[in-house]
């Protein structure tokens, strides 16, 4: 039987990484997560969350970019890498995201009970 931890770790070893635009965060913004990958990001405060939200980004997101980027959700990793979530500054990877990965993720999503990063 696959635990998510297990689902989300196959999902994340069939994502390609590439690299994006410095400095640019377009793809920063409030999402949400599986609770399992919640669990792996650092507590942050309501006051964080509520100024994250005020600005329409994502509390993770720092003055040097994304301070959970190893952790990062899969929603996260799955930008810029399919043309359903391509990157506004046209940075992809080599190889896209293979279609049925694409699927998965979204099933993985739309299975597990989402909060707010």
């Amino acid at each position: 039987m696959n635990t998510n931890r297990d689902i989300i770790a196959r999902l994340r070893s069939n994502i390609p990484s590439f690299e994006c635009t410095p400095g640019c965060h377009d793809c920063c913004g409030p999402v949400t997560t599986s609770s399992e990958e919640m669990s792996r990001l650092p507590v942050k405060t309501d006051a964080e969350h509520d100024a994250a939200l005020a600005d329409f980004s994502c509390v993770h997101l720092g003055p040097n970019g994304c301070e959970v980027y190893d952790e990062r959700p899969l929603i996260c990793r799955l930008f810029g890498t399919t043309p359903n979530l391509a990157c506004p500054n046209s940075c992809r990877p080599k190889e896209m995201v293979a279609p049925e990965i694409e699927e998965q993720v979204h099933e993985y999503i739309a299975s597990t009970r989402q909060v707010l990063v």
